[in-house]
């Protein structure tokens, strides 16, 4: 962990690039209807404050990963245990977003092409970033932050031009009220993808000026709101509540409905394009986290030698993991927000904190007790 070094500015693209992911590419909150944009700027603040949990945790210990601090606050069994259990939650969730990634290519342009083939391919991708290393990445995400800012732009103003947008599809605002909204963010939209900024604490120690690792990471998690927020919006207005509704992949459905000037249409391939660099980097970012958290769980001296393993065990499961992608997508919004994420992103690491909040104080209360008691024992001159 002290070898490999990253800057704040490639921190802050791999928190955006990693929010984005596949968070734009789904319907998020779409059950919300006209009113999903306000359960993903709630999940943003309640992002906002977990990452804050993290964060705290981070100063308490700043070298060392998650998998490693929770063994110092909780003990080395009980902390071998939780360590574990976090490494088998990156490895779970990198499977579902390689499932999400293979399901919507083979759905819409590689429509003869067998999903393992594709995930087979992601993964190698990722097995060779992992290789080489987290600043090979973090450079990469440097060349294709502007990339995909650029194209995110672009198909805001062609959206515009096209005469897509209707306004009215977002009324009436509230119309069940404010606690659909809220029980939507309790039970997704603080989790998906606010919450996954757990992995980043396997992250953290690698920054090379971590008192900027609150504002950049915080800086990252808004920018990424604000445009998925920007997204669901045009959604709606573009699609209407019903269609919205109906419509597993939104946004591709969006932008296949451009056309302007009779002549630029079918720009699905830049929808694919980002799909594959929002994938990627999510994808190889829990893998990455999972990587460090063995390594350091099981005290190995070269990590590389994980990346095959593990890779083969995601692979294989998102083959396994549901039967279709209707049964996937069920299990993704009905449990696993409620017994997986809730427990790894906002229990564990609240108890944790409590626990090393206490711990700390202890420790800082012994030793202004021994400067005070050295103090009284020294010679007067």
């Amino acid at each position: 962990m002290d070898i490999i070094k990253i800057k704040p500015f490639q921190l802050f693209v791999l928190v955006f690039l990693y929010e984005m992911g596949s968070a734009i590419v789904v319907g998020i909150a779409s059950g919300l209807k006209q009113d999903a944009w306000m359960a993903v700027l709630l999940g943003l603040t309640g992002g906002i404050l977990l990452f804050l949990v993290y964060h705290r945790l981070f100063s308490y210990y700043p070298d060392l990963p998650l998998t490693g601090y929770v063994q110092k606050i909780t003990g080395k069994f009980i902390g071998r245990i939780l360590g574990f259990l976090y490494i088998v939650y990156f490895i779970y969730c990198a499977t579902r977003v390689t499932r999400d990634i293979g399901e919507l290519l083979t759905t819409t342009i590689y429509t003869n092409t067998p999903l393992f083939i594709i995930n087979t391919l992601m993964i190698l991708t990722v097995i060779y970033a992992i290789h080489k290393g987290l600043e090979v990445l973090a450079r990469v995400g440097e060349l294709l932050f502007m990339i995909v800012y650029l194209m995110a732009i672009a198909g805001f103003l062609l959206v515009v031009f096209s005469g897509l947008i209707h306004l009215e599809n977002l009324k009436p605002i509230l119309e069940n009220g404010i606690m659909p909204v809220i029980k939507k963010t309790l039970g997704e939209t603080i989790t998906f993808p606010f919450g996954e900024m757990i992995i980043f604490t396997m992250i953290l120690p690698t920054l090379n000026e971590p008192n900027k690792a609150k504002m950049v990471c915080l800086g990252g998690m808004v920018l990424a709101g604000i445009n998925i927020t920007i997204t669901t919006i045009i959604n709606i207005t573009s699609l209407g509540t019903d269609l919205i509704i109906r419509s597993p992949f939104p946004l591709l459905s969006t932008i296949a409905k451009i056309e302007l000037m009779n002549f630029i249409e079918r720009l699905d391939v830049f929808f694919m394009l980002y799909l594959v660099i929002g994938g990627f980097f999510k994808i190889t970012l829990y893998f990455y986290a999972a990587v460090v958290g063995a390594t350091d769980l099981f005290n190995l001296k070269n990590q590389s030698k994980l990346s095959f393993p593990i890779g083969f065990i995601i692979l294989f499961s998102s083959i396994t993991i549901a039967s279709n992608y209707a049964e996937h997508i069920k299990e993704g919004l009905n449990i696993v927000p409620i017994y997986l994420h809730w427990p790894f992103q906002i229990v564990i690491p609240m108890m944790l904190l409590i626990i090393a909040f206490f711990r700390n104080r202890k420790k800082k209360q012994k030793a202004s007790t021994d400067q005070a008691e050295n103090a009284e024992g020294m010679p007067t001159q």
